[in-house]
């Protein structure tokens, strides 16, 4: 893989997968990150038709140096992890609630066998978290199976809470021969995304591409200078050296999810027509085997792009739904996935960039003494 940094010249229009048309009142959403299919479009001027694979794509600080950042683990209550019940002792006060074992585990936060001297500093901080982890603490947390309070909290002037801003513009179309909107499809509103000072997006690409180059991302075809920068690859490699050692425990073990989850089945229905089901975890891991016990997750994430009809015209694809970025999902042992075999059909995601996991070992929870 070849590692590059993609630094917007300008504001990013990045639509949502929301249906939209310049009518009134009408408002245009964008998204970020930007999804693969964005990603790879934007690539499509460059490399043609050369068939290519990406990892990402994942945020980028450039301070002193280049650093990788990746989504906020959702198993966290603010700095507390959650464990699924079924991993703490019998002594837990919630051992003797019911719930559904048809469902994923409920999580709860991990009995206290140590209480922190600072306990009533961390109930009363009231600075923001990072949303976003940078390289050195995901290293620690596939290390360790932690994260240090501390490693939560936002650095000065980094805007590790949210690296954007959205900016509103207005556009407006004047009747013929008046200075007056039009009352019909005169008037729509976009949001657009500008990227903080210093940061950056990342991309992995198994194609060499000769830089400093360009791309036009997004809608209204912003530029995107493409520079090469092997430091981010660097990074990567050490997590997944981590996380296939992980990988390979037969014990307890943490999927972290890193791009968003597109985890896709077909199915038929009671009318007898084939229907394509999403769901926020991998269809492959079942609860009724033991294996997979719970997970951490958020609202779906909507993607729609397009594909090519018989008569190769550009036409809407259906719409899917992913597991959001930073989904945490507990297993018993640690279980492959169908979309890592080269030759299955659901592996056409992952080449986008999709579902990509690290691997984390499960550590037994104890509260620190010292933040």
């Amino acid at each position: 893989m070849h590692w590059y940094k993609l630094t917007p010249l300008d504001i990013l229009m990045l639509r949502d997968a929301k249906p939209f048309s310049p009518q009134e009142r009408a408002w245009a959403g964008s998204v970020f990150p930007p999804n693969g299919h964005t990603i790879a479009g934007a690539f499509r001027g460059i490399l043609g038709d050369k068939k290519f694979q990406i990892i990402g794509p994942f945020l980028c600080y450039d301070n002193t140096g280049h650093t990788l950042y990746f989504p906020r683990p959702l198993g966290f209550d603010q700095s507390t992890p959650l464990v699924p019940l079924k991993w703490e002792d019998t002594s837990h006060h919630l051992n003797s609630a019911l719930w559904d074992e048809s469902q994923p585990c409920p999580l709860v936060k991990p009995k206290q066998k140590d209480k922190p001297e600072n306990k009533d500093e961390e109930n009363n901080y009231e600075g923001k978290f990072r949303q976003y982890l940078p390289f050195s603490v995901v290293q620690q947390y596939l290390e360790t199976g932690k994260i240090n309070r501390d490693d939560w909290k936002v650095t000065a002037g980094s805007h590790e809470d949210k690296p954007w801003e959205i900016e509103t513009r207005s556009h407006n179309t004047l009747e013929e021969g008046t200075r007056q909107v039009k009352e019909s499809d005169g008037y729509f509103v976009e949001n657009a995304i500008r990227l903080h000072q210093n940061w950056n997006l990342a991309i992995g690409i198994n194609q060499k591409i000769t830089t400093p180059a360009t791309i036009r991302l997004g809608g209204e075809g912003h530029r995107v200078i493409v520079e090469e920068c092997p430091e981010l690859g660097e990074q990567w490699q050490e997590l997944q050296k981590i996380s296939d050692g992980n990988f390979k425990s037969a014990s307890k073990s943490i999927a972290y999810l890193i791009t968003p989850g597109v985890f896709e089945r077909p199915h038929t229905n009671k009318h007898n027509q084939k229907v394509s089901l999403c769901r926020p975890y991998p269809w492959e891991w079942k609860l009724k085997d033991g294996k997979f016990v719970s997970m951490a997750t958020d609202k779906p994430v909507p993607i729609s792009c397009r594909i090519k009809d018989k008569d190769d015209r550009s036409i809407p694809a259906p719409q899917v739904f992913a597991a959001s970025p930073g989904s945490l999902y507990y297993l018993n042992q640690p279980q492959k996935l169908f979309q890592d075999n080269a030759e299955s059909s659901v592996n056409g995601w992952k080449q986008l960039g999709y579902s990509e996991m690290l691997w984390i070992k499960y550590q037994e929870i104890t509260e620190e003494k010292n933040a």
